[in-house]
């Protein structure tokens, strides 16, 4: 059996989503992009159920799949999703020395993975969660991003 392709070029994926979530949440540096990814990815974590989180795991490329389960203790019932103000503070508490998570961070990060997985396999899992589950990963419109240097507004007409 050959290695699978995802495994080969992991480190290549990673490093390009790196660059593609410091770009979009417009930081300076992909080490600011993988705190930011990272408490993202914890914060949903914690509000869905191990199964629904086990889900969703499945459809990320292999190293954000690693940084997504690493360090996670389940146990019990998740707490139900807040608001987005909310969830966006709790993003910004993880590791707060070293997080610069913009406002817009969570729809940025969900902007970034959308471009780094297959579409049509993450609205399907996005489809298998909860609503309040799928709602985090929405790409709000109207918030500012930067993609590859240039800076566009989501929904904006063009």
């Amino acid at each position: 059996m050959t290695v699978p392709p995802e495994y080969l070029r992991a480190s290549k994926d990673f490093e390009a989503l790196l660059v593609d979530v410091r770009d979009t949440c417009m930081l300076s540096s992909v080490n600011q992009a993988y705190h930011t990814l990272r408490a993202v990815l914890h914060v949903f974590r914690d509000h869905v159920s191990v199964a629904d989180a086990l889900t969703f795991a499945g459809v990320l490329p292999a190293v954000p799949r690693a940084i997504f389960v690493e360090g996670w203790r389940p146990s019990g019932t998740p707490a139900p999703f807040p608001s987005r103000a909310a969830l966006t503070r709790e993003v910004k508490a993880i590791r707060p020395d070293h997080n610069l998570a913009p406002p817009s961070a969570i729809s940025d990060v969900s902007a970034a993975l959308r471009r780094a997985i297959e579409p049509s396999a993450f609205e399907r899992v996005l489809s298998s969660l909860p609503p309040a589950a799928s709602a985090f990963w929405a790409v709000e419109k109207g918030t500012a991003r930067g993609t590859g240097g240039q800076v566009y507004i989501e929904g904006a007409q063009e």
